[in-house]
Formats: C-alpha cells, sequence, structure tokens
C-alpha cells in the first residue's frame, strides 16, 4: 500500500489549526478505499482545551459520527473530556444507549457532533495518535479458516490479536483487560478478528506508516498465497436481461416500501465472480466486516437468467433468519436484498437512493475480491449469523428507524431526459437531480458526456432519430439503474424560417425526423421498461406553435403538431397500464443556448422593442424560464396530477392568441 504523507503538506495542516495534522492524516486513511469505506474507520488524538473556567482541560478529540475520513475537518473531531472517557472505562458494565448518552454529556462543546461509538476505547489506548481502519487484507486474513494464527505469522509479538466482540462499550472493555499488562512501547497494533487494526503512537507520522506497514504485510502475505490471481469475465448484456432487471426491480421494491434502483455490474470482476461455480453460496456466507451489513444485510442473494425466484429465496432465508435470532424487543428491518450474484453475468445492487447504491456497490466489489482471498486461503470464513444480527439490530441502529426523514418526491427513480445539453433539457435534469432523481442525460452536443460532473446523471451521447442508438443507450440506463420511470421526451430543433413554397425537402424532413419521429422511437424504445416502472409518466415538450401557429414555421409546426397528437394516442393506449402522458406547450423560452445576447438585442429590434419588453411580451408580463418549464415537467412526472392524462399545458406567462 502507497504511503502517501508528504512532510510540506502536513506542516501547512498542522499549521492550521490544533487538530490540523490528526485532520491530515485521517484524510489519508481515508483516501485508500483499502481501508476504510463510506464513513469507516475512525480516529482520534489526545490534547487540551481551556474551558469557560480558563482551567485546561485534558481532551480527546475523535472523530465524530456521520463523518468521513476522506472529507474529515475539524469540526469532524469534537473535543471529549478524557479523564471523564477513562473513567467510563472503569465501569464493570453499560449499555450502549447510555454510552452514547454519556459521551454527549463528556463534550467540552455541546454543539459538536457526537463522538465516535470507540471512543472510550480510544481513549484507553495511551498514546496521543490512534488510528483505526477496516483495512480489507487484514480482514479478509481474519475470514479464513486459520485466520488467526496466518496473522500471528505474519505479525509475531509486535501486534495484538484478540478475538471479535462488537464495537462499544464490551470491545473498550475487552481491549482494556487485554492489555492491563502490556508494553505499549513495544505494542506496534492491535487486530481485532473479523473487525479491524488499530495502530498508534506519540506522532502522527508515525502511527500512520505503521498503519501502512502492517497493511502492506497482509498484502504481501495475500500476494505470496496467490490471492491475487482473481477471476475475471465478460459479458454483454442483452434486452431480454434489460427487461429482467426492471422486473426485478420493481419487483424488490415491493420488499423495501418504495421505488429502488438496481444496478447491474458486469465489470470483468463481478463477471468472474459470478462465473465462479459456488459463487451464490459465497455471498451467502456473510460480509467483509460486520459492520458492512448495516449496509448490506447479513448476506448476499443468487440470482439465475431469470433473477425473480433468486429474490424470494432471499425474503424466505431472510425471514428466517430474523425470527432465529430477534428478541421480541426487535423490529424486522425490509427484506429486500442489497447485493447478489447474477449467475453468469455480474454482480447486481439494490438501494433506495443513488447514495445509498454506491455505497453498497463499493463494499460489494470489496466483499467479492476478499471472498476470492478467502477461498485461496483456505475458506471463506465470515463471522456467525448471531453476530451479523446484533450489528444489523444493534440499538444504536434500531433507535434510527423511529427517526422518520422525508424522502425527496423523486427519490429511487430513473428518469431519462431527452435533449440534455441545454435549454429545457438541461433545466430538467438539474431539478430531477435535486428531487432525488438519478437521471438519464441522452444528447448529441460535443462534449456533452465528459462536461457532466454529477454521479447521479448518467449522460449519454444518444442520437434519438436513430432506433438502434436509443435501444444502446437505454440498454445502458437499465443496466445503471435498473429500469425507467419518467421519460421526458424534450430532444428538438427550430428551423430556419421558411414560408411554404421556399420550403426544401431536407429542412421538412429533418423537423419531422427529429421533432415528430424522434419522440416516437424515444418512446417505443422505452415502453417495455416504463411498464415495469413506479408511477410511470411521460412529458412530451411540445410547442406554443401548436395551438398558435407562426408564419414560416409550417415545418416545426406541423411536427409539434403531430408530436401533440402522438401524446394524446400514447394517453389512449397506456392509460390501462398506469403509464400517464401529457405535454407541454413553452413559447418565449430565452434562457437556452440558441437565444444570445446578440440575437435577443437582434429580435428586440425587430419588433420596436427593448430586450427587457421582448422577453417579458406576454399576458402577465413575466419572463419565462427553462427552469418554469422543468417544474411544469415535474409536476407532470409526480404523483400531484396522479390523476391526470392526455393534458396539455401551456407554459407561455399567457399568450392571447392561445388563450
Amino acid at each position: 500500500m502507497k504511503n502517501r504523507w508528504n512532510t510540506t503538506e502536513a506542516e501547512a495542516a498542522a499549521r492550521e489549526s490544533a487538530v490540523g495534522l490528526r485532520v491530515y492524516s485521517s484524510r489519508l486513511l481515508g483516501a485508500e478505499a483499502d481501508l476504510v469505506l463510506h464513513g469507516g474507520g475512525n480516529t482520534s488524538v489526545k490534547g487540551s482545551q481551556v474551558d469557560v473556567f480558563g482551567k485546561q482541560q485534558r481532551a480527546l478529540f475523535v472523530k465524530g459520527s456521520g463523518w468521513d475520513l476522506r472529507t474529515i475537518q475539524a469540526a469532524g473531531f469534537p473535543p471529549v473530556k478524557l479523564d471523564y472517557l477513562l473513567q467510563l472505562g472503569q465501569l464493570p458494565s453499560l449499555t450502549d444507549s447510555e454510552m452514547m448518552r454519556q459521551l454527549r454529556l463528556a463534550l467540552l462543546d455541546p454543539a459538536a457532533p457526537t463522538p465516535s461509538v470507540e471512543a472510550i476505547l480510544h481513549a484507553l489506548i495511551p498514546h496521543p495518535y490512534v488510528d483505526h481502519s477496516h483495512a480489507d487484507a487484514v480482514v479478509a486474513i481474519s475470514n479464513t479458516l486459520d485466520g488467526e494464527a496466518s496473522l500471528r505469522n505474519i505479525y509475531g509479538e509486535d501486534v495484538l490479536i484478540l478475538p471479535y466482540l462488537m464495537p462499544g462499550f464490551i470491545l473498550a472493555r475487552q481491549v482494556a483487560e487485554a492489555t492491563r499488562d502490556v508494553d505499549w512501547s513495544k505494542l506496534r497494533g492491535i487486530i481485532l478478528m473479523h473487525h479491524g487494526i488499530f495502530t498508534f503512537h506519540a506522532d502522527a507520522k508515525t502511527s500512520y506508516d505503521t498503519m501502512i506497514e502492517l497493511v502492506s504485510m497482509a498484502e504481501t502475505y495475500l500476494q505470496q498465497a496467490g490471492g491475487r490471481k482473481l477471476a475475471t469475465g465478460t459479458v454483454e448484456l442483452t434486452d431480454i436481461d434489460c427487461l429482467q432487471l426492471s422486473r426485478l426491480r420493481q419487483a424488490a421494491a415491493s420488499h423495501f416500501g418504495a421505488p429502488v434502483l438496481l444496478r447491474a455490474d458486469t465489470s470483468p470482476a463481478a463477471t468472474g465472480f459470478a462465473g465462479l461455480a459456488n459463487s451464490g453460496e459465497l455471498l451467502m456466507r456473510g460480509p467483509l466486516t460486520p459492520d458492512h451489513s448495516i449496509h448490506t444485510k447479513p448476506f448476499g442473494a443468487s440470482f439465475a437468467a431469470d433473477p425473480l425466484p433468486g429474490l424470494e429465496d432471499f425474503v424466505t432465508r431472510y425471514a428466517h433468519y430474523f425470527a432465529e435470532h430477534s428478541e421480541p424487543h426487535h423490529q424486522r428491518l425490509d427484506c429486500m436484498p442489497r447485493y447478489g450474484v447474477w449467475k453468469d453475468r455480474g454482480m447486481l445492487y439494490l438501494a433506495g437512493s443513488l447514495a445509498r447504491l454506491q455505497i453498497v456497490q463499493d463494499i460489494g466489489d470489496h466483499t467479492v475480491r476478499a471472498i476470492q482471498w478467502g477461498e485461496m486461503l483456505g475458506g471463506w470464513d465470515a463471522l456467525p449469523r448471531q453476530d451479523l444480527f446484533d450489528i444489523e439490530y444493534w440499538e444504536l441502529e434500531q433507535a434510527k428507524l423511529k427517526q422518520s426523514t422525508a424522502r425527496a418526491e423523486f427519490e429511487g427513480k430513473v428518469v431519462v431526459v431527452s435533449g440534455a445539453a441545454s435549454g429545457i433539457g438541461q433545466a430538467c435534469v438539474r431539478h430531477f437531480r435535486q428531487q432525488g432523481a438519478a437521471v438519464v442525460a441522452l444528447d448529441i452536443a460535443a462534449g456533452f458526456t465528459t462536461a457532466n460532473q454529477d454521479p447521479g446523471v448518467l449522460a449519454l451521447h444518444c442520437d434519438v432519430t436513430e432506433a438502434v442508438a436509443l435501444a444502446a443507450a437505454l440498454r445502458q440506463a437499465v443496466q445503471w439503474c435498473g429500469g425507467i420511470d419518467v421519460l421526458v421526451s424534450n430532444a428538438g430543433n427550430f428551423p430556419p424560417s421558411q414560408k411554404l413554397e421556399e420550403i426544401d425537402d431536407a429542412t421538412w424532413e429533418r423537423s419531422l425526423s427529429l421533432n415528430l419521429s424522434g419522440h416516437m422511437k424515444l418512446l417505443r424504445a422505452a415502453l417495455p421498461f416504463l411498464r415495469h416502472g413506479f408511477d410511470p409518466a411521460v412529458v412530451f415538450v411540445a410547442s406554443k406553435n401548436v395551438p398558435a401557429p407562426g408564419r414560416g414555421a409550417a415545418a416545426y409546426s406541423a411536427a409539434k403538431a403531430g408530436l401533440t397528437q402522438l401524446a394524446r394516442v400514447a394517453a389512449l393506449e397506456l392509460g390501462a397500464e398506469g403509464i400517464r402522458v401529457n405535454a407541454l406547450h413553452p413559447n418565449a423560452v430565452y434562457d437556452t443556448g440558441l437565444w444570445t445576447d446578440e440575437v435577443l438585442a437582434a429580435r428586440a429590434a425587430h419588433y420596436g422593442k427593448t430586450v427587457n419588453e421582448y422577453k417579458t411580451d406576454n399576458v402577465l408580463r413575466t419572463e419565462v424560464h427553462a427552469a418554469d418549464v422543468a417544474r411544469a415537467v415535474a409536476l407532470f412526472a409526480g404523483t400531484a396530477l396522479a390523476k391526470t392524462t392526455g393534458a396539455q399545458l401551456p407554459v407561455d406567462g399567457g399568450n392571447e392568441r392561445v388563450i
């Protein structure tokens, strides 16, 4: 593992704040996904802080709950009374709920975040700097039949190896008892089986260096044992596969209780694992670390070519697991799997939001790799189900169930937007993302895909007039998030003004192809997936020119009128399947790439108006923005108008000719 320490950067960080060096080295750990994932791991530094009476208080600055080591800042290290923590560590017993209450009471700043659940353990280690990671290589070795012996062979007497116990007060007491007679000056680290590794020192760099060195020793051990030779494979999903994914997503949501996203990973590593004869059984043995079960459930699912039976098998297994290990006070969580192997195809991941989906996939990637390491070392041997249950149904996690958090309107839903690079399409992408949706953005603009920086947007270069290109794009979309719930058919252009006798065939055909036929082809390609969508809706972006055409715009007006008729017929045909279809008629939307300052000035001058007068030339005397149209699109796409289909809505500030 690479040592990322940079002396110049470290010195600069140390000058920034009292815990600047702690922030710096913590971020170095967080930068390594093989050490910590999504909030995993924790770090601390011991120091002092002056209280309101001017008295120096010994303090532990420990990672706060909710902070991620990748991005942590000084505010993420709440100061806690060190002596108070040491006293807590001497108690014979303490429930985790009471421990968390005591940690809040021990804060020197009541506005600070809640200290890590392992704060007492950090306090008990008699070194200023303490680093804790869930290093893949170390934990993977511990998750084997001879894991403890292998770790002792790697580290000898330099590292204390302890059996697994749940995080919290019990773990702190275990470490305290195990180290009662330890010479800390000779101890370089502590490994907790199935959990992770601690390093510590008076010097931040030394503690960090030790972490990198000890983890590298485990990686070398895996390398020498052949643990780097992982299975790989290749596969290309078919239209039938993608249809199966959309069905699985719909069925899985019924066990989750809300719309969900599904991702199919067909990377060489995922496909290679899926090709192993016992891949499904391996996933059912348990996760890389018990902490992961909070995100991924305690075991994975196994899916065949038709994945629906695999879903029901998981639901049955999970219900049995809960019944076997639960007590009357436990509230059962949903029965939807979070990940599973799709035989000979790859890995499948499910979650209720994009953020959760990425967490599950990242954990899955690391788990699949670690499982293969474990098999090469004699057999993957995760913790018993009861230990995993105790983490998944930990009282601290159960308490979170009582804290209801409202979901964004489109969270867990997938929205496809055509013509997404600018104007109304771009505004729709932004609006749906703000409302929690996963957005598939289609356009032919140069540089469109590379310009996108939002991980919640899948930007695809796609000509909507080409049926083959559309089919390929939607396959990518379904593989990315599992289906389609909302289709915003927006791509179009406005041809040069031509009177009827001047229209050339090419102009006419281009307008019909993009402004009418392209919408039909996109709808036709999306329909198989919309049928399995959540509250499925289609919104066509037509034009004011439908109810009120203008001279010289025959090619555009005729195409948009045809589009409106297409929307009406679609509403009639698809209503019985619960798919709503509506149309919008925007007008005078000037904040698009087409309307430059120069063009606006020229058009305003042509009508003898100022630019502002030209832009507000409507009944309401207001300017219409692309964002206004996007909000109207979302209104039709959401559930507020769930009983409306076949409707046409102007978004034009009021046009006298339309009225």
